[in-house]
């Protein structure tokens, strides 16, 4: 029986209320552990398709007559348009179509950010494009721009509220402390660079649109379209088979799926617009920069008895202001908790979401700040995080769905057990050292979500949903929950995704919620198939439907009798079974939340700087694991990108233009595999007992969010030095030194003077 409830959903830790339907039919877990298919190691199913270049991607696409769009961009980072003439643009060669600030709300005549969308030019070739948007003659009135976050903080100019929070007294609290540590913590701008770049084909046909596009949300494009278009959601139709790529930063329509439509519609063929690389790396939006002035305070005995901070978020000229406070409120048990974080509006790119947005750069600070409180306290930083650990969220005093950070600390301790170990390979100028650092992160994911099953006579099964995969691996867990769910073999099963005209609603791949979100649903349309595959087989062998079971692809009966699944559903012939299944809810009155700790080993060469990461041991509890293969490639991933944003990557800008001057990944430093240390991937593995059927969370932003704090954390064992601002680079490395060596002289001074 249906039954409509309201429920709680969460996308990177921000909530909303939903009406879902649900069914009164729960299913009973799975047994915790390794299953059939279900946490076993599964190669990607659609693993050499990607390899021989078969999967399509949306920037592979070609259609028919399809037009070619370049985007004139602002060249300042504030600006009036005074004129513009976009006449000799319409008369170059192979143009078909111009648009400009008239024309389109994306396009716009007072730029807030160097790479603000001015004009758009459809064209033969995007060669032609280029050429005619460079003859477009615009007379700029240049204004001051505003590019330093805290004068912005100053002058009150933000993106949304200044967000306070309290719980308990911090001022009494730190009162009562006998240890205070005060510090400033700073964090850079980081952009995603995709390997496909942000892009959409448009093409106008049957009274819709249809759009291919490079998306983490084929159902958010859908119903933005829709709006923007003023077309009925179904005459829109958005189709992502393979998305190369998107961190966050790829949930919505950008300003370049709106200029597509725009000129499809006017030239009445298909068009495309995709950002280049240069554009990427300016306009595809950004992990923001941070300030972080915090404060933790803890009696002799090591508890946590305040802790602050003011948190400015330099979000850029639009995005949303991550909670960059989170870890300090959540992670740990301390009574009296005080933050305020200014969401500062400027003259520079817009944020967009990335990999555990606020959490990596609330996390540098916070775990840094413990160790620096650990090392005056004279108490192990392991033994420290377990005294203040927390049971339930202290929020809002909600108990939590599960947690096993205790478990990730106690198989941390192995690890952590090497600290003299690692040091003694000391030699010359190279300096070794491990750190730790803490993890907590969202990754419950929500309803609603829907999927459909089909078996047909062959006893085959085709999971259809329109989510899409957007490189993590999801085609594959989803085929290994059918599997496992219906008893048959996984290359029995195909995943058929990717298109909002052919398959139901799924939710958004973002806040680690892909798998939480979609896996009950794809298990909850199996088990409505497998239930009619055994009434029918009930009737064909003339038993009781409580004796059968479907096992390894046979039909099983607890008297011993066995029988092929074809046995049953060949009777079909052409007809077809049906099952469909949906996401439930969220337990009422939990906080869902991922939990982990990352140990890491590094050496420093105090002469030259260089920094280099020999491991990171990440231990993560996320619930159940589908594919344990398919999770470590997880772990492998956002550590290395947690790598490149600790040690190198950094937006450099101009701090008197607010131009961009690293616009491309000869001056913008990602890792390569020389960079890439020994990682050791550990999954705690205990299903949720209380979330959904299959008790999984999310896995995709837990591992890049306490990298950069483990090995800054590392690099102040090795060295004696306190990092406080990412990237390391060699000079930041350099003068960390310095201030470290005049503490240690005055502290000697102060020592001998006693």
């Amino acid at each position: 029986m249906a039954r409509l409830i309201r429920t709680e959903k969460e996308v990177e830790g921000r909530y909303e209320e939903v009406w879902i339907v649900v069914d009164e039919d729960a299913l009973d877990r799975w047994p915790a552990g390794p299953l059939t298919t279900v946490g076993q190691r599964v190669p990607r199913v659609d693993g050499l398709a990607r390899a021989r270049g078969q999967a399509l991607f949306t920037a592979d696409l070609q259609l028919p007559g399809m037009l070619h769009t370049a985007v004139l961009r602002s060249p300042y980072a504030r600006a009036r348009v005074i004129s513009i003439d976009l006449e000799p643009a319409r008369s170059a060669f192979g143009v078909r179509a111009v648009i400009g600030p008239a024309d389109l709300d994306q396009l716009t005549d007072e730029p807030g950010y160097v790479g603000h969308a001015v004009a758009a030019v459809a064209a033969d070739t995007f060669g032609q494009a280029q050429a005619a948007a460079e003859r477009i003659v615009v007379e700029w009135d240049v204004l001051e721009p505003l590019l330093d976050a805290d004068e912005a903080v100053r002058q009150e100019s933000f993106v949304s509220d200044v967000a306070n929070y309290e719980r308990g007294d911090f001022e009494r609290g730190l009162g009562g402390a006998d240890v205070v540590v005060e510090a400033e913590y700073r964090t850079q701008v980081v952009v995603h660079n995709s390997l496909e770049t942000h892009q959409a084909v448009c093409h106008w046909e049957d009274d819709g649109i249809t759009i291919y596009i490079s998306t983490q949300y084929i159902w958010g494009i859908r119903a933005s379209m829709a709006d923007h278009l003023g077309l009925p959601p179904d005459k829109v139709r958005v189709i992502c088979h393979a998305m190369g790529g998107g961190f966050g930063a790829k949930n919505s329509p950008g300003d370049y799926t709106p200029i597509a439509a725009e000129l499809a519609k006017r030239t009445a063929r298909p068009v495309r617009c995709a950002l280049t690389r240069r554009e990427e790396n300016v306009a595809a939006g950004n992990r923001n920069a941070t300030i972080q002035r915090l404060t933790a305070a803890a009696t002799t005995d090591g508890t946590l008895v305040a802790l602050g901070g003011d948190f400015v978020n330099a979000v850029g000229y639009s995005g949303w202001s991550a909670t960059t406070e989170g870890p300090m409120k959540m992670l740990y048990a301390c009574d009296n908790v005080r933050t305020t974080q200014y969401p500062a509006k400027l003259n520079l790119p817009p944020m967009a979401a990335f990999r555990a947005p606020g959490f990596v750069e609330g996390t540098f600070g916070l775990e840094c700040l413990l160790d620096e409180l650990a090392v005056k306290l004279g108490i192990d930083p392991l033994e420290l995080r377990r005294m203040n650990y927390a049971d339930s969220d202290r929020t809002d005093d909600r108990p939590f769905s599960s947690k096993n950070l205790a478990e990730c600390y106690r198989r941390a301790e192995p690890h952590w057990a090497k600290r003299d170990e690692v040091r003694a390979r000391s030699r010359g100028p190279w300096k070794h050292g491990i750190g730790l650092a803490s993890q907590i992160w969202y990754g419950g994911g929500g309803p609603p979500s829907y999927a459909w099953i089909r078996v047909g006579s062959d006893g085959r099964a085709q999971v259809v949903t329109a989510m899409q995969d957007i490189g993590t691996g999801t085609r594959t867990a989803m085929a290994q929950i059918a599997a496992e769910e219906l008893g048959i073999p996984l290359d029995h099963v195909q995943v058929s995704l990717g298109d909002s005209a052919r398959g139901p609603f799924a939710s958004i791949s973002a806040g680690s919620s892909t798998v939480p979100s979609m896996g009950p649903a794809v298990r909850s349309a199996a088990a409505d198939a497998k239930r009619q595959i055994i009434e029918i087989a009930a009737q064909r062998f003339h038993l009781e439907e409580r004796v059968l079971d479907l096992r390894d692809g046979q039909i099983v009966s607890t008297d011993g009798g066995s029988w092929p699944l074809t046995e049953v559903t060949g009777l079909l012939e052409s007809g077809q079974i049906l099952g469909q299944g949906a996401r439930g809810p969220n337990p009422a009155g939990m906080q869902v939340l991922t939990f982990g700790v990352q140990v890491a080993e590094v050496a420093v060469d105090v002469e030259t700087g260089e920094v280099r990461v020999d491991k990171i041991v990440a231990i993560h509890d996320v619930g159940r694991v589908i594919n344990a293969l398919g999770a470590e490639s997880q772990v492998e991933g956002g550590i290395i990108q947690g790598i490149g944003h600790t040690l190198s990557e950094e937006r450099i800008d101009d701090p008197a233009t607010g131009s961009i001057l690293s616009r491309t990944l000869d001056a913008y430093r990602m890792p390569t595999i020389a960079d890439v240390p020994e990682i050791v991937s550990e999954l705690v593995d205990i299903p949720d007992e209380h979330l959904t059927n299959l008790g999984s969370k999310g896995l995709g932003e837990p591992p890049i969010i306490p990298v950069a704090a483990a090995i800054a954390n590392a690099i102040r064992d090795a060295t004696g030095a306190e990092i406080r601002s990412l990237p390391i680079t060699r000079e930041e490395m350099l003068r960390a030194l310095r201030e470290a060596e005049a503490r240690e002289k005055e502290r000697r001074g102060a020592a001998a003077a006693v």
